[in-house]
């Protein structure tokens, strides 16, 4: 077969993880009804590696948990957080927005504690933040029944631009007095 690589890199390609060179050998083998050795296969990798040196791809072929995966390259990773954070804001509901607003000002915190704030269910919503990694499981609770408790992550930090917790406004920084009625007394 001419076109074999093709596939490879197709298989290398389409792989959310990275595929073992069993797993290659397998699918084409099953594909094609004929027989492919490692030494074959592990070849024609590293012609598709050697072809993604080139600087005009952004992608190369990597070695990760014993198998191959397609990456950026390292000059291209900013501009992919970028992206990737532009698209995380978009994602992010108002009740999703609403959770990890109270996640990060009470932090460590229950699931209870946060569904008796907001007043609503919100396990679809801390299911999705742990799923952006925007916080994390922070240990369980010394309560009744151990819940687990909340916090924001690294992520959190680094999506927001701060350093520290202490880095957030204060609830009294978002207090408008322009709407109140009669004279304040001091």
């Amino acid at each position: 077969m001419e076109d074999i690589e093709q596939y490879i890199e197709a298989l290398i390609f389409v792989s959310e993880q990275s595929i073992r060179t069993e797993e290659i050998i397998y699918c084409l083998q099953s594909a094609f009804s004929q027989s492919f050795s490692e030494e074959q296969v592990e070849q024609h990798i590293v012609n598709i590696t050697n072809k993604f040196l080139d600087k005009s791809f952004a992608m190369e072929v990597v070695k990760l948990n014993n198998g191959y995966q397609f990456l950026t390259k390292k000059d291209y990773h900013a501009v992919i957080s970028l992206l990737q954070a532009q698209r995380s804001k978009k994602k992010l509901s108002q009740a999703a927005l609403e959770t990890l607003a109270i996640i990060a000002y009470k932090q460590p915190v229950t699931k209870l504690d946060i569904e008796q704030i907001r007043g609503v269910n919100c396990d679809y919503s801390i299911q999705k933040l742990l799923e952006k990694e925007l916080i994390a499981i922070a240990g369980k609770s010394e309560a009744i029944g151990k819940p687990i408790l909340y916090s924001t992550s690294a992520l959190f930090m680094d999506y927001f631009g701060i350093n520290s917790i202490d880095e957030l406004p204060q609830i009294k920084e978002f207090a408008d007095n322009t709407s109140s009625i009669g004279d304040q007394a001091e």
